[in-house]
C-alpha cells in the first residue's frame, strides 16, 4: 500500500512539474492593435445608421399621429380603431427597435472584433508553443494575484509586431 501511495505521489509531481501556466490580457492586446481604430469607427458608423433608422421611425409615427389628430373628427368608429391600432403597432415597432439596437450593436461589435481575436489567437498559440505553456488563462477582475512572470501579454504583442503604448 505504501508503494502505491509513493508511486502516485511521484506520478502527480511529475505531471505537475510538466505543466506551465500563464496569463494574458487579451483586451489590452486588442486595444493596442492598429485595426482596433477601424473597429471603433465601424461601430460608430453603424450606431449612426441605427440612430437614423430610429429617427425615421419616430418621424413616421409623428406624421401618423398628426394625421390621426386632424382627421379624427370625421372618422367612423371602425376607422378610428384601425388608425389607433396602426399607431399602437408603430409605437411597439419603435420600442422593439430601441431594445434590439443594443443587441444589434453587440452583434456588430463581435463581428468586427472576430478577425482581431483570431489574429491574437494565432500569435498566442505561437508564444505558448515556443515557451512551452500548457495552460494560459485570460486575466479578469476575479483574479486576486497573478505573478508577473507568468504574463505572456508582452510576448504576444511582440509576436504581433506591436509596441505597447503606455
Amino acid at each position: 500500500m505504501k508503494y502505491i501511495t509513493t508511486l502516485l505521489l511521484f506520478v502527480s509531481l511529475s505531471v505537475f512539474s510538466q505543466s506551465k501556466t500563464g496569463t494574458i490580457d487579451i483586451d489590452l492586446i486588442i486595444s493596442q492593435m492598429p485595426a482596433f481604430t477601424q473597429v471603433q469607427t465601424g461601430l460608430e458608423e453603424y450606431g449612426k445608421e441605427l440612430d437614423a433608422d430610429l429617427q425615421l421611425k419616430i418621424k413616421d409615427y409623428e406624421a401618423l399621429f398628426e394625421t390621426y389628430k386632424t382627421t379624427e373628427a370625421g372618422l367612423s368608429q371602425e376607422q378610428k380603431k384601425e388608425k389607433q391600432q396602426t399607431l399602437l403597432n408603430t409605437e411597439n415597432d419603435i420600442a422593439n427597435f430601441k431594445n434590439n439596437g443594443v443587441k444589434l450593436m453587440q452583434i456588430k461589435r463581435d463581428e468586427l472584433l472576430r478577425p482581431l481575436y483570431q489574429e491574437v489567437g494565432v500569435a498566442l498559440e505561437a508564444v505558448a508553443k515556443a515557451q512551452q505553456y500548457t495552460l494560459i488563462m485570460q486575466k479578469n477582475d476575479s483574479m486576486v494575484y497573478i505573478d508577473p512572470s507568468t504574463d505572456v501579454t508582452r510576448a504576444v504583442l511582440t509576436q504581433l509586431g506591436i509596441t505597447l503604448k503606455e
